[in-house]
């Protein structure tokens, strides 16, 4: 069975790739690939699983994410780790102070990679902004902003459900990128 290797040092992305890849033989090279600048998530997985494949000369995966807020014109974008450093969730809570629209979601492209062939798989995940901090700490987590992320049909942000209720919940209008690479991968390479 042909091995994947997914290149990340994101501890919130390896415990969802084990999840979520369990009919994939993927193994995990913990490294901090380039990131290029980029408004464009597809362009920055591609060329982050372009540059794992150099480096490990195996099939690879990458995956980007982006936070879109529906207030801020679409801000932070896919500079969310920019956004995180510079003003942090507090800032973008004070950006969001008196706004009634407090939609937003997660978009994530994830790229498959053998050296040949490069096939992308898009996911998007909606909900709405808390209006303060809440929740607690978790080694999921991908990011801070599961601290203020309400998936859409729920009431808690990401950090106030307990792992049952992340791993449980029904998610309404919500594709998940490494679910269509593994169904994909399945139907397509031998398992």
């Amino acid at each position: 069975m042909e091995e994947v290797i997914f290149v990340t040092h994101n501890k919130g992305k390896i415990a969802s790739a084990k999840k979520h890849l369990r009919e994939v033989n993927f193994k995990v090279y913990e490294y901090e690939v380039e990131e290029p600048r980029s408004d464009d998530i597809k362009y920055i997985s591609k060329q982050k699983v372009m540059e794992a494949y150099k480096l490990v000369k195996k099939p690879c995966i990458s995956l980007d994410c982006g936070f879109w807020i529906d207030e801020l014109d679409g801000f932070p974008r896919a500079f969310v780790n920019f956004a995180l450093n510079t003003i942090g969730i507090d800032g973008i809570l004070k950006l969001m102070e008196g706004k009634e629209n407090r939609s937003c979601r997660f978009t994530e492209c994830l790229s498959y990679f053998d050296g040949n062939e490069l096939h992308q798989f898009m996911g998007r995940h909606e909900g709405s902004l808390s209006k303060e901090k809440l929740g607690n700490d978790t080694d999921k987590k991908w990011s801070d902003l599961w601290y203020i992320y309400k998936p859409y049909g729920y009431n808690k942000t990401m950090a106030q459900m307990t792992e049952k209720e992340r791993t449980n919940r029904v998610k309404y209008e919500s594709v998940d990128s490494m679910k269509e690479f593994a169904n994909w991968y399945r139907e397509n390479k031998i398992i």
